[in-house]
């Protein structure tokens, strides 16, 4: 049996995730702790106890699922399942920082610092109203690839995030978005919709973020991956850390290429994914890629303790 760590991105956050783990583990609360510190503010409040929509701004969502998903892994560590038990970690966006954060290639504090400081270059690189995504679902990457650049008439508009495959995002400027929403209805497109981000992730328009964290990624220590790390980008498995920090910058406007990281952990034998954090959609995505792949959710006490047994018994 081999298995792969996968760590969700953003749209998976909701108030109240990880408290059951902090209750239950002194490790788990010990992340919220290490995360509180290194940012100066009691995030874990706001996780726990605030606003949905507070939570949901980039700057925070992004640390916040980091730390939930990282509280997880500290929890499935306390019950005895250590990252020996996967070949590969993955993650969708910002969770390819909490991949190598689990992988003990980045320091908790480290990527918490950097997910807050992504998540806000992400958010002031587009002024707000100018970008958009939208969802096509229906249609494959490559019609999704043609209908973006005939969308685009001058402007950008990029297959953004290649899910699974049904379900292709696109971003860029907002007039171009819209024009790619029609053109997916007009080409068979079973629906195709705006999506309610505050900026247009994944394209070319992200460069000044891009920048910001190729110069906050110089500045932090990074170690080899305990297991290979899917890069977004490249959909292939990586563990060099000079080549890791190069494709943290790259993703910041490239592709995430989900539907073939998958593909490529499947060739390479994984038949079990464990999504690790909050929420199911990466679990979701991986049903509808690798129809056979055995899916695990590990977000609360009681998931933890049952992917536990099933690995220390068997």
């Amino acid at each position: 049996m081999s298995r792969a760590f996968i760590f969700p991105g953003q749209g998976a956050q909701t108030v109240g995730m990880g408290k059951a783990l902090a209750e239950a583990y002194p490790a788990a609360r010990d992340v919220f702790d290490e995360v509180d510190d290194a940012l100066g503010e009691r995030l874990s409040a706001l996780i726990w106890d605030g606003a949905q929509d507070v939570l949901t701004l980039t700057q925070n969502a992004q640390p916040a699922l980091m730390a939930t998903s990282l509280a997880a892994m500290r929890a499935l560590e306390a019950e005895g399942v250590t990252l020996d038990a996967a070949a590969f970690v993955a993650g969708h966006s910002l969770g390819e920082y909490s991949a190598l954060a689990a992988a003990g290639a980045l320091s908790v504090p480290d990527t918490a610092r950097l997910l807050r400081i992504r998540g806000r270059a992400m958010q002031e690189a587009v002024p707000v109203g100018q970008g958009a995504m939208a969802a096509l679902l229906g249609l494959d990457f490559a019609a999704v690839q043609e209908i973006a650049a005939e969308a685009a008439g001058g402007e950008v508009c990029q297959a953004a995030n290649d899910n699974d495959p049904g379900q292709v995002v696109v971003s860029g400027h907002k007039a171009a978005v819209e024009r790619a929403v029609d053109l997916a209805k007009a080409r068979g497109a079973k629906r195709a919709m705006l999506l309610p981000v505050s900026a247009p992730f994944h394209c070319a328009l992200m460069q000044p973020a891009a920048e910001v964290m190729k110069a906050a990624l110089e500045e932090v220590p990074m170690d080899a991956p305990a297991v290979p790390l899917i890069a977004n980008v490249r959909a292939a498995a990586v563990s060099d850390p000079e080549e890791i920090r190069s494709l943290l910058v790259e993703q910041v406007t490239g592709s995430v290429r989900w539907r073939e990281s998958v593909e490529y952990m499947v060739a390479q034998g994984v038949t079990e994914t464990w999504e690790i954090g909050a929420g199911k959609a990466l679990s979701g995505m991986v049903r509808r890629i690798a129809r056979d792949a055995e899916l695990r959710n590990i977000g609360t006490p009681e998931e933890v303790a049952a992917a536990a047994e099933a690995v220390n018994n068997g």
